[in-house]
């Protein structure tokens, strides 16, 4: 289940070390930890001076403020679509946030369990076991992220049967079919709730002449948003720049009228669904039939998504419980029998 990248180094204080269970996303970096649980759940974003390059914020704090820094600030999105965009400045915030895990237990260097997409090349795996040992880590061990998913929802993939899950990241996401702890069949859909937000602001942008921003687009999404109509829809006001006028401006606006946007990119999402059962072998399908599609991650969250994917593949479909912590889970729980999926992964090897 867990995958090792790179050689394992002795350690001589062991016992100071830690394993850790960690979420790299696109949109939001969570982390693990067998004493704790989940123990920091940070967005993905970091604040740096543009001319000395010196961070200045990470997480929550860069969060607020992105889209209000002055001209010598910038706020970037270190992970894209999945994978490492910018391998220095992921390394210093995950350095930072695996300092906050630690919880100032100095000379502590843990092991880490990180989720990647099932779809990354050989480099980008590479990169981020790279940019955790920069960051800190005693060594790295990489499982899928479709995989983990599954685990943190507690489906059943040991077991000889089909289960499939599909996991909705912020960059990517994830179409599995799992079969005795192994991916039988993979797709990586590199769109995820980025591509929704950013369809909600072109879609305003074309029919009302208002430019929004990212933050307000995830907003509508979160408040509102519907893959159904409603006949009693829910509304809000939002606010952005008129391009004609160039003033800022109020618009109200209801989940009705934001349906074409949301359902735009979620029906490829819902294509490579259909073209994975479609590859399932005919056991599996059947499997899949009777258990169902299991939805996690954060998108899985949008209203009426299981409705839509249900009526559209013709298979049942739930929501996994804390749909968004599913992956974080499962790498915990790899991390919590961390020795036993080493064991079985990675037979006994003399170190150097």
């Amino acid at each position: 289940v867990i995958k090792k990248e790179g050689s394992c180094v002795f350690d001589l204080f062991g016992s100071l070390s830690s394993t850790m269970g960690v979420d790299l996303g696109t949109a939001n970096t969570l982390i693990y930890t067998k004493e704790n649980g989940i123990i920091v759940r940070e967005p993905s974003l970091v604040a740096r001076h543009k001319k000395t390059g010196r961070i200045l914020a990470v997480g929550s704090e860069a969060k607020q403020m992105e889209g209000r820094t002055p001209d010598f600030l910038e706020t970037l999105h270190p992970l894209r679509d999945g994978v490492i965009a910018d391998f220095d400045v992921t390394a210093a915030m995950l350095r930072i946030f695996l300092k906050k895990a630690l919880r100032g237990r100095k000379f502590v260097q843990p092991t880490l369990v990180v989720s990647v997409p099932c779809g990354v090349t050989a480099v980008e795996r590479r990169a981020v076991i790279d940019a955790a040992t920069q960051a800190g880590a005693r060594d790295a061990y990489l499982i899928e992220e479709p995989l983990a998913a599954a685990l943190g929802a507690d489906m059943p993939v040991r077991e000889a049967a089909g289960n499939m899950v599909v996991d909705l990241g912020g960059g990517t996401t994830e179409v599995a079919v799992i079969s005795m702890g192994k991916i039988v069949l993979s797709r990586t859909l590199r769109l995820g709730g980025d591509a929704l937000d950013e369809s909600l602001v072109q879609y305003i942008r074309r029919q009302y002449n208002l430019m929004i921003s990212p933050a307000m687009a995830e907003r509508m999404k979160m408040e509102i948003g519907s893959l159904a109509e409603s006949t009693q829809p829910q509304a809000m006001e939002i606010r952005g720049r008129d391009l004609l006028t160039g003033l800022p401006k109020p618009l109200a606006i209801n989940q009705n009228q934001l349906l074409p946007a949301l359902y735009e990119p979620l029906r490829e999402i819902i294509d490579v669904v259909k073209t994975t059962l479609e590859m399932t072998p005919p056991e599996l399908a059947s499997d899949i039939m009777d258990r169902g599609i299991v939805l996690t991650g954060g998108g899985a969250l949008l209203r009426n998504l299981d409705r839509v994917m249900a009526r559209d593949t013709g298979m049942p479909v739930r929501i996994a419980p804390d749909a968004p912590l599913c992956v974080v889970l499962g790498t915990g729980r790899a991390a919590r029998n961390f020795n036993s999926f080493r064991r079985k992964n990675h037979p006994a090897k003399s170190h150097k």
